[in-house]
């Protein structure tokens, strides 16, 4: 089973930019589709971004769109999650997730069709 591993958080400024990483070990992430999904105190967990196994497809939340985006370097066996112009709201534990199950417009954010998940990396936008 694919262990994966978030990096990247930290304090960052409104409008300000971090790139986090979804690293995984126990497999190699070019077989699945992988996602980034973010949990805000008191809030759900939900979906940010998710990425085919190829690459060749993206999916963003209305949220972010225009200010993140998703890639994958499968020989360095990452995902990442670049985050410019990031807002307050943005503030969470940011997760990375993969998935077997083909990615549609409809399904790329349902948390249980996620087969693992990272243990989450903090992200807090504040002045």
């Amino acid at each position: 089973q694919v262990q994966l591993v978030e990096s990247g958080g930290g304090l960052v400024q409104p409008g300000g930019s971090l790139r986090l990483s979804c690293g995984a070990s126990g497999s190699t992430l070019d077989y699945y589709n992988t996602g980034w999904f973010r949990q805000a105190p008191g809030k759900g967990r939900e979906g940010v971004s998710s990425i085919s196994s190829s690459g060749g497809r993206t999916f963003y939340a209305d949220s972010v769109a225009g200010r993140f985006t998703i890639s994958r370097d499968n020989a360095k066996n990452t995902v990442s999650l670049q985050m410019n112009s990031l807002k307050p709201e943005d503030t969470a534990v940011y997760y990375c997730a993969v998935r077997s199950k083909f990615l549609y417009d409809y399904n790329w954010d349902r948390l249980n069709e996620y087969d693992s998940w990272g243990q989450g990396t903090q992200v807090t936008v504040s002045s």
